[in-house]
């Protein structure tokens, strides 16, 4: 199925790899900064920092500088209506881009998309960075350590592809399918307001049906977008099964934490037995975004490393006897106190998926979540992505064995407080759905 769906045709040449978060800013703002035509961003957020301001600040400058130019900026409305975990009042970043967008000789509009109507029922986690005929897509949102402003990074996926099809095709389903329901709301208005229940319940029916429109070819290297909200006819998710499923010989996965929805676990357990030859690489649980070191204060949220490190763990054990023949290869990164945000998935050397979707119960279920597919039966592009994974892998420390993982009994005592309360009300089951 796979090897017959449409996508847009595209040159090898056309697909550029930035591979670090310097790369991925100093390009961003280059492109931005010679924008004639349009800039469409789509992030879960745009940070109140000095990469967030940075990043503003090159978009007034180019609307400045060219006031014809069609600027729209699209984030999470709850996410962008609150702060930091464990700020306290009103410090959401819309404040930011209300007072900078007053300010503005040239303004432009910062639109707040309510997926759900709860911030843990789901968010917007479409990606992508459309500036002309230009497509930057990456995992990444907006701020100090996703574009490594300073000593931290967090290390995503990025691509730079000139298409001007597959940029029309992603700027008209944010045109159709997003910013023309009454649900989404500009931030920059000092009137703005949650909208209401009924308005909220019509524009997630009508996500669950969005999808990108193009010409479709069925043959030569191609890049088919997909987009996804929901269990039900869901073409993103449908998309990592099958391509799952087709792979025949190996698979190269990457996911910030393991907690693979069941249908995606079943099928990788699947393709072990069959023979296929899977790598995984995972980021550490000292590498994840919520990880507490012990000598600072502890908060609840800290507990969440551990817990997925547990499910990497329970998988690893039930499959040590394909990391015993060589067909399963676990790899935890870890870089000093770096953090690890990359997802996607490559079969065979032959089909790509680009994605910020974290491949777990809550991006296939709540969470609008898109990606691109690269089609390239012939291997052109094999090499690019082999040095992609190298360079991944310089930081991966192979496990041998799931004892390798920590058990419960060692995690600091806060931790393990947190876990055995989660265990006796049997809550696990639930967390990894929303988490």
């Amino acid at each position: 199925m796979l090897d017959h769906s449409g996508g847009i045709a595209i040159a090898p040449e056309n697909i550029h790899w930035l591979l670090t978060p310097v790369h991925f800013r100093e390009t961003l703002l280059e492109q931005i900064k010679q924008a004639q035509k349009v800039i469409y961003i789509a992030a879960l957020y745009l940070e109140d920092d000095d990469a967030g301001r940075e990043i503003l600040d090159a978009l007034l400058a180019a609307k400045a500088a060219n006031p014809q130019l069609d600027i729209k900026v699209l984030v999470d409305f709850h996410r962008a209506r609150r702060g930091l975990i464990g700020q306290k009042g009103d410090s959401g970043n819309y404040l930011l881009y209300r007072k900078l967008m007053q300010q503005a000789a040239a303004p432009f509009a910062i639109y707040g998309v309510p997926v759900k109507s709860r911030e843990f029922l789901g968010v917007l986690h479409l990606k992508g960075f459309i500036i002309d005929d230009n497509v930057i897509y990456s995992g990444a949102s907006l701020n100090n350590v996703y574009l490594q402003k300073q000593q931290r990074y967090r290390l995503d996926r990025y691509y730079l592809i000139n298409s001007a099809e597959l940029a029309a095709s992603m700027i008209d389903m944010i045109d159709q399918d997003i910013l023309a329901d009454e649900a989404v709301v500009k931030l920059t208005d000092d009137n703005c307001c949650k909208p209401d229940k009924n308005q909220l319940r019509a524009f997630k029916q009508r996500l669950a049906h969005a999808s990108y429109r193009f010409r479709a070819k069925h043959n030569g290297l191609r890049v088919t977008p997909l987009v996804g909200l929901g269990r039900k006819s869901n073409k993103l998710n449908n998309a990592i099964l099958e391509l799952v499923k087709s792979s025949q010989r190996e698979m190269f996965i990457c996911t910030p934490y393991f907690n693979p929805p069941y249908s995606l676990a079943r099928a990788i357990s699947r393709q072990l037995r069959r023979g296929v030859k899977i790598d995984i690489i995972v980021g550490d649980k000292t590498a994840n975004d919520f990880y507490i070191p012990p000598e600072k204060p502890f908060s609840t949220i800290g507990a969440l490393p551990y817990l997925y490190e547990q499910s990497l763990r329970k998988f690893m054990k039930r499959q040590q006897w394909a990391i015993e023949k060589g067909l399963l290869n676990v790899y935890l990164w870890k870089h000093d106190d770096n953090s690890f945000h990359l997802k996607g998935i490559s079969v065979d050397h032959q089909q790509h998926l680009l994605t910020g979707s974290n491949l777990n119960p809550r991006a296939w279920a709540l969470d609008l979540e898109n990606g691109l597919l690269v089609h390239d039966e012939q291997q052109l592009l094999k090499d690019k992505f082999v040095e992609e994974q190298q360079r991944l892998l310089v930081h991966g420390h192979k496990l041998s064995h799931y004892r390798a993982l920590d058990t419960l009994q060692q995690y600091p005592a806060p931790v393990k407080k947190i876990l055995n309360r989660i265990r006796r009300l049997k809550a696990d089951l639930l967390l990894r759905r929303i988490l």
